[in-house]
C-alpha cells in the first residue's frame, strides 16, 4: 500500500494543522482546547523525562496542575502517515533559553477529528533545569478539591538538594516565588497564563532545599500580594481550620492555610505590610518577617521593596526558630520585654486583655523583666502610617502598573482600587512621605535597642468572617496596617506567636525587635514554645 492509497498528502496535510492548533493551545494554556484534542479514554498517554501520565482525565488533571508549558517554537515538523486513520508528529523545538526539544505525538482520526493517542516531550537539558517533580493522582485529586489553597501540588513538587537541619520539612510556596520550571501566577490567572516558567529558585528557597526541606507545592495568595484578608475573587478563601466561613489572613494565605491544617510543615512567603503576622495571629501559627534587607529578595516577585521581606509560618516555635538558624546570622540573645501599651489599646478591648495577660506569661517564662510603657506619639503614629501608605501605593504602582494598564478589568475591585490609589501619588508627595518614613525609621531603631522586644497585637482582632462586609474589611484592614506597619517603616523583624484564645478564635503575640535580632526573637519565641490547637 502506497501513501497515495491513504490519501496521504492530504492525512500529512490535516496532521500538520491539527499540530499547529495544539501547539496554539499551548501556548496560550487554552485547556478547554488541549482537552479537546487529546483522545478520550484509560489508554491515551503523555510522558516526558519526569513521569508517564496514563487516561485522558489523569493528563488533563496534570496539565491543569502545571499552570501551563514553558513557551517553544516549532523549528521542524516531521508527519509520518500510517493509515486513513493514524499518523505520527515528530516536532522539533526551540525554547527561549536555546533549549531544544522533541514531541512526538501519535494521531488518530476518529469521531471528533484528529487527536492525540499518544505523546512524549523531550528536551536538552538547560543549565539550570530543575530536578523533574513526583506528581500523583492523589495530588491532583488535592489541588481539585481544595483550589482555594493549592495551584499545583507534588510528591514532592521539588525534592531537596542537600541534607540538613531542614530534612523532612515540606514547604508550601508563595505563589509569589520563582519555583524552577513553573510560573509566578501571582494569584491572577491572566498573569500567571503570560508568565514564563521561572529558571532557577528564588535564593531563599534553594536554601531550603539545601537544608534538606522540600516543596510539597505552590500555593495561592491574594492577588499581586496586595491584600490583608487572604480573599481572592479568582480562587476564594482559603479554608481557616478554627472556623468555617473564616478568612485566613493574607496575602500569605495559601502557605498559611496549608501549615494551620497539617499539609506542610512550613508556609514561606513574604510580609509587606503584614502577609505573614496577621495569617499567623488569626490562623494560630507561628511566624517570622525578618529585619528588612536581611534575605535576598531575587526571584521574588515585588509589591513596594521598600518594606517587602521573605518570612515563613510554622505550627511549633521549634521549626520557626530552626528555619531562622539555617537562614539567618546569629543574634545576641533578648534580655527585656516592653509591653506597647499604646498599641495594645488599638486592638479590640478583648483581644487587649487576652495578650496583656499573654505578654506577662511569656515574661515569667522567660525569666525577663517587662516594663509597660508606649512606644509613640498620637501624631507620630497617625504621620508614620500614612505615609507608609503614600510609599506602599506608589511603589506598588511603579511595579505593576503597566501590567494593569495592559491587561485592563483583571482585578478584583478591592485590589484594582489599591493600584489606582497608588497611581495617582505625585512625585512630591512620594518624596515628602519618603522623608517622613526615614525619621520614623530613625526614631524606631532608637526606641527598640538590642536586647529589647516590643511586645504588640500582630492584628486587632480575631480572623473576621469572609462574608463581613466590604466597609467592615476596610476598618479591620486599616486598624491592623497601624500595627503591622510599625515593623516596615523601621525595616525591623518581628515574630509572632499564638498567644490566647478570644471567643474560641486565636489572637498572636508579636514580638518586635532591633535590627539583626531575628534569631533572638524566635528562640524567645522558642522557650516560650506557646500551642494553640483547633477544634477537631
Amino acid at each position: 500500500m502506497t501513501l497515495a492509497d491513504v490519501g496521504g498528502w492530504e492525512v500529512e496535510d490535516e496532521v500538520r494543522a491539527a499540530v499547529a492548533r495544539y501547539e496554539a493551545a499551548l501556548a496560550a494554556d487554552d485547556l478547554a482546547e488541549l482537552d479537546a484534542l487529546f483522545a478520550p479514554g484509560s489508554t491515551t498517554l503523555r510522558a516526558d523525562a519526569g513521569e508517564v501520565v496514563v487516561s485522558h482525565a489523569a493528563i488533563s488533571d496534570f496539565r491543569r496542575g502545571r499552570g501551563g508549558a514553558p513557551a517553544r517554537t516549532v523549528t521542524a515538523l516531521h508527519v509520518i502517515v500510517h493509515t486513513a486513520g493514524l499518523a505520527t508528529a515528530v516536532a522539533e523545538t526551540l525554547r527561549p533559553d536555546g533549549t531544544r526539544g522533541l514531541q512526538t505525538q501519535v494521531w488518530e482520526q476518529g469521531a471528533a477529528g484528529w487527536q492525540v493517542r499518544v505523546a512524549h516531550v523531550s528536551s536538552g537539558a538547560a543549565p539550570s533545569a530543575p530536578a523533574p517533580s513526583t506528581r500523583t493522582a492523589a495530588d491532583a485529586a488535592l489541588e481539585r478539591a481544595d483550589p482555594a489553597t493549592w495551584r499545583v501540588v507534588g510528591s514532592p513538587l521539588v525534592a531537596p538538594t542537600s541534607t540538613g537541619p531542614l530534612d523532612g520539612v515540606s514547604v508550601a510556596v508563595k505563589d509569589l516565588l520563582d519555583v524552577a520550571g513553573h510560573p509566578v501566577g501571582a494569584g491572577n490567572p491572566v498573569r500567571l497564563a503570560q508568565a514564563e516558567p521561572s529558571a532557577a529558585h528564588a535564593p531563599v528557597l534553594a536554601q531550603l532545599l539545601a537544608a534538606g526541606a522540600h516543596v510539597r507545592g505552590i500555593a495561592r495568595t491574594d492577588e499581586l500580594a496586595y491584600s490583608l484578608s487572604g480573599t481572592n475573587v479568582h480562587h476564594g478563601s482559603p479554608a481557616n481550620p478554627w472556623g468555617a466561613g473564616l478568612v485566613v489572613g493574607g496575602s500569605t494565605n495559601g502557605p498559611a492555610s496549608a501549615v494551620a491544617r497539617g499539609t506542610a510543615d512550613l508556609g514561606l512567603g513574604t510580609d509587606t505590610a503584614g502577609s505573614i503576622r496577621v495569617p499567623a495571629s488569626y490562623c494560630g501559627l507561628h511566624g517570622l518577617r525578618p529585619t528588612h534587607g536581611v534575605l535576598p529578595l531575587d526571584g521574588v516577585l515585588p509589591l513596594a521593596p521598600a518594606f517587602d521581606t521573605v518570612g515563613w509560618l510554622t505550627r511549633d516555635a521549634g521549626l520557626l526558630h530552626r528555619v531562622a538558624s539555617a537562614l539567618l546570622p546569629g543574634s545576641a540573645p533578648i534580655t527585656s520585654l516592653v509591653l506597647a501599651t499604646d498599641l495594645v489599646a488599638l486592638a479590640d478591648p478583648a483581644v487587649a486583655t487576652a495578650l496583656t495577660a499573654a505578654a506577662g506569661d511569656l515574661a515569667a517564662v522567660s525569666g525577663l523583666s517587662m516594663t509597660r510603657e508606649d512606644l509613640l506619639t498620637p501624631e507620630e503614629h497617625e504621620r508614620w502610617f500614612t505615609a507608609f501608605r503614600t510609599v506602599q501605593g506608589a511603589q506598588a504602582w511603579a511595579a505593576h502598573g503597566a501590567w494593569i494598564q495592559a491587561n485592563p478589568g483583571v482585578l478584583g475591585p478591592g485590589i484594582a482600587q489599591r493600584f489606582a490609589d497608588g497611581s495617582l501619588v505625585s512625585p512630591d508627595a512620594l518624596a515628602e512621605a519618603t522623608a517622613v518614613l526615614a525619621a520614623g525609621r530613625a526614631a524606631l531603631r532608637a526606641r527598640v535597642g538590642e536586647g529589647t522586644a516590643v511586645l504588640l497585637p500582630p492584628a486587632s482582632s480575631t480572623a473576621p468572617p469572609v462574608s463581613a462586609p466590604a466597609e467592615r474589611k476596610a476598618v479591620y484592614r486599616a486598624a491592623t496596617l497601624r500595627l503591622t506597619c510599625l515593623a516596615g517603616v523601621g525595616g525591623l523583624p518581628s515574630a509572632v506567636a499564638p498567644a490566647a484564645l478570644v471567643d474560641g478564635l486565636p489572637v498572636g503575640l508579636a514580638a518586635l525587635g532591633a535590627p539583626g535580632a531575628d534569631s533572638a526573637l524566635t528562640g524567645l519565641l522558642a522557650g516560650w514554645d506557646r500551642r494553640l490547637a483547633p477544634p477537631a
